[in-house]
């Protein structure tokens, strides 16, 4: 079995049946989606959590859905068994703990929501009914999540190429992991703070055509996204989920894939991995004597995978054996530690499976190679265990050849037989090895339809299997709300501009260049900027454009909140405007602005000033400290003393001897110096020199 001359970048996608679709989170600018809480994180780690906060400790189960049964992925949660410890933070109450029931939806959340579909020539529904879905993972305190269907069919055109928009869905983001924290054994720990913020979800059509066409997709819904205006930004805000499949291979969701630049490299080699699972598998069922597995999921035979399915059970047993003796020597520190903690060492055998499971570093191009091993262990971790040693990858962890001699002995495994060994608490490491058994089952037939994450040499791993239907069930504390098809029209009629739209307008009515205009649209602060022009800013008169795009981009806002301990966004756009209107009059020095602000912003203003009352404290000041800039004698006249000082300097450099001039008039002018009409001096004069 070859897998090197695959290479997924060059291959005919369309001839192996690629199929792929996006799933878009996004967290929406409003308060929380079913309590009256505000959408606020604190980023605390584990041990800096304040000890007021309250703490409850939770046990879920898995409860059948509205069909009837029990979903597939949460029957598999309820299998690990877990503890869950909530944080309850300022922004969290009963709602957020399943105390109380919850409030009806947030009317703002439904509005941007609604305005995100309108973007995406998406229908709504008629009435918005909250179904909930179960999640027992521990991310949700009630065990599930709710969710409302809002609109559905409809598109957008990306590189040419229609793709579909299946379902728009308004639903509550779940609580988190503090920072740093990882689950481990039977404790998982979440904070409340995130619990409840209103996310969107955008779900695509399989119409994507390639990888790279994956990406400009996701880049095109996150434009719109943002120029709604409306969506929260920032690390966590967004959260974009892959579905891929090759026709040899079967649906998985690709969890966490936030770097654009990162989805054409995670789906390359997505294919690459069910392309080698295929391989594999045909590999397996040759060695065991059983017919090949069609290169098309849509030729196989479901009775022909039923009788095979029967067959394995036999063929790769559960027989667990103790093999505790076999590294009675060793100093490794991995079995050290796993002594020292009292852990089982017990094992299984996979016959056939030597030389399948691969080693770790394995690449194929450059790219993670598919391997057994690596699908083995994941399933593995599902059980709550660090990881599987595995006989490809010995003699190693202080097991030598005649030592790996010994272990297969003990464990009656043959020359063509792997073995695969877990260290951990007796319970835990056998329910890791009924997950590596199961899995290895599978890896005869078509890979499982299931939920993968992105590791960070973006290969990925399993996390659980791909979710049903069986989930979903009616919300009973929630009544449906009608869609006012007035209020769709309403919303229709506001479509924002799009970010190129805004750009253009910048440019072309205010004369600003195109860099200043997407910077400005970026920080979207387009509309500041507008007042500030127009002369609508807090009673502020008209702003020269160019000057006050330059103060907008610059860090003079910071500098004022550094000098006055507050934060940036604290300080307000109109100080921005009376410092750059005061300095446009002759009131202020270049470099007393910041200065003078800072003094403004400190001085009491009960009742608020009128605009001219704040213009006359700012210019009074500037005043104190020195930074009203030098009247035109003074300024002339320092201008003429440096020009004969640097004459020959002049003579020699020309426009050159702008710098050393510039640092000595500002010297003899001081505070009073402004280095606009400085500069503009200068260049008259050491021109009329020149031109002498």
């Amino acid at each position: 079995m070859d897998l090197t001359a695959f290479d997924p970048a060059t291959a005919n996608l369309e001839e192996m049946g690629f199929m792929c679709g996006l799933e878009i989170h996004r967290q929406l600018d409003t308060g929380k989606l079913h309590s009256r809480q505000p959408s606020i994180l604190w980023d605390y780690p584990l041990e800096e959590i304040p000890k007021d906060w309250c703490q409850v400790e939770r046990r879920l189960v898995a409860a059948s859905g509205d069909a009837g049964f029990v979903d597939i992925s949460a029957r598999f949660e309820a299998e690990r068994n877990r503890t869950f410890r909530y944080i309850v933070s300022p922004n969290a109450g009963l709602i957020e703990l399943d105390e109380s029931p919850p409030d009806p939806l947030d009317e703002n959340a439904i509005d941007v929501a609604s305005l995100i579909a309108c973007m995406l020539n998406a229908k709504p529904t008629s009435t918005l009914r909250t179904m909930r879905k179960t999640v027992i993972d521990g991310s949700n305190t009630s065990g599930f999540q709710r969710t409302t269907l809002l609109a559905s069919d409809g598109h957008l055109v990306v590189d040419d190429i229609h793709v579909g928009i299946d379902v728009i869905l308004l639903e509550e983001d779940s609580a988190r992991h503090p920072p740093g924290h990882r689950p481990e054994g039977g404790l998982a720990i979440y904070t409340l703070d995130r619990l409840g913020i209103p996310l969107i979800e955008i779900a695509t059509a399989p119409d994507i055509q390639s990888p790279h066409h994956a990406q400009a997709v996701a880049a095109e819904l996150g434009a719109i996204l943002v120029d709604t205006r409306r969506v929260r930004r920032g690390l966590g805000t967004i959260r974009q989920d892959l579905n891929v499949s090759i026709a040899c291979g079967d649906r998985v969701e690709i969890k966490g894939c936030q770097d654009l630049d990162q989805i054409p490299v995670i789906i390359e080699n997505e294919i690459l991995r069910q392309f080698g699972m295929h391989a594999y598998a045909n590999e397996l069922r040759h060695r065991h004597d059983m017919d090949p597995l069609p290169p098309s999921r849509a030729d196989d035979d479901v009775d022909l995978e039923t009788t095979t399915h029967e067959i394995l059970t036999t063929a790769i047993p559960l027989d667990i054996v103790d093999v505790t003796t076999a590294w009675s020597t060793s100093e490794h520190e991995i079995i050290q530690r796993a002594r020292k903690s009292g852990h089982a060492f017990l094992g299984i055998i996979l016959p056939g499976f030597a030389g399948l499971l691969g080693n770790k570093g394995d690449s194929i191009a450059g790219r993670p190679s598919p391997r057994l091993g690596m699908e083995l262990a994941g399933a593995a971790r599902l059980a709550g265990v660090n990881g599987m040693i595995q006989s490809d990858e010995l003699p190693g962890y202080g097991l030598d050849a005649a030592g790996l001699d010994g272990l297969k002995a003990m464990m009656r495994a043959g020359p063509k037989d792997a073995c695969c060994i877990i260290l951990a608490e007796d319970w835990q490491a056998r329910l890791a090895l009924e997950a590596v058994v199961t899995r290895a089952r599978q890896a005869f037939s078509r890979l499982p339809r299931e939920v993968r994450a992105v590791e960070p040499d973006m290969s990925t791993r399993p996390m659980r299997p791909l979710p049903t239907g069986a989930r979903m069930y009616p919300e009973t504390d929630l009544p449906d709300i009608r869609l006012d098809p007035v209020r769709w029209a309403r919303i229709r009629s506001n479509i924002p501009l799009r970010s190129s739209e805004r750009v253009h307008s910048l440019t072309g009515e205010y004369g600003i260049s195109e860099d200043q205009a997407q910077q400005i649209v970026r920080r979207q602060i387009d509309e500041i900027f507008i007042q500030g022009v127009e002369g609508t800013l807090d009673g502020c008169p008209p702003l020269p454009g160019k000057a006050w795009a330059t103060m907008l981009l610059d860090t003079t806002r910071a500098e004022i909140a550094e000098g006055v301990k507050i934060a940036e966004e604290a300080v307000p756009w109109s100080l921005l405007a009376i410092s750059l209107h005061a300095r446009e009059g002759g009131l202020v020095t270049r470099d007393g602005m910041v200065e003078s602000a800072q003094g403004l912003w400190q001085t009491p203003s009960s009742p608020p000033l009128s605009f001219d009352e704040r213009v006359e404290i700012f210019s009074m000041k500037a005043l104190e400290a020195g930074f009203v800039p030098a009247g035109g004698d003074a300024l002339d006249a320092a201008v003429q003393e440096a020009v004969q000082e640097m004459t020959p300097l002049i003579l020699e450099r020309g426009m050159g001897a702008m710098g050393p001039l510039m640092g000595a008039v500002m010297n003899r002018l001081g505070g009073a110096a402004d280095g606009r009409a400085v500069s503009e001096t200068l260049r008259k004069a050491i021109g009329d020199m020149t031109a002498q």
